[in-house]
């Protein structure tokens, strides 16, 4: 089934590992075949990444913008996985969630449940500050 993308002035996809910003006006066009995409408000910039979470984020989101390297981002993906599974065992359930999805090859739904973990992660982190 083809996909629709209507894309608001100066949003960003990915499309297939190509970045693509639309300009000044409102566009709308249709994805013919399965490739992958991610919206602007998907999307985690390198620049941003500031926490582990963040950093697992981004390993699934290569993964499934660059499967060319999957492997190695897995094998980066793993390790965080670990050490946050060490340092937060409240996370692990999720993060056993998120891994089932990555073996399972849907890496669009493991990116949907890291966005959880985020949330998770950001509850924890101002619980310690406060």
């Amino acid at each position: 089934m083809p996909l629709r993308l209507r894309m608001k002035p100066n949003e960003r996809v990915i499309i297939s590992g190509a970045v693509i910003r639309n300009g000044d006006h409102k566009t709308e066009f249709v994805i013919e075949n399965k490739v992958p995409v991610l919206r602007d408000t998907d999307i985690l910039s390198p620049g941003s990444v500031r926490t582990v979470c963040e950093r697992i984020y981004m390993a699934i989101q290569l993964m499934y913008v660059d499967p060319e390297k999957a492997s190695e981002h897995l094998q980066t993906y793993q390790q965080l996985a670990a050490e946050v599974k060490a340092a937060a065992p409240s996370l692990g359930t999720l993060l056993g969630t998120i891994s089932s999805l990555v073996e399972a090859g849907e890496l669009y739904k493991a990116l949907k449940q890291a966005q959880v973990l985020l949330r998770d992660e950001k509850a924890i982190i101002n619980n310690v500050v406060s």
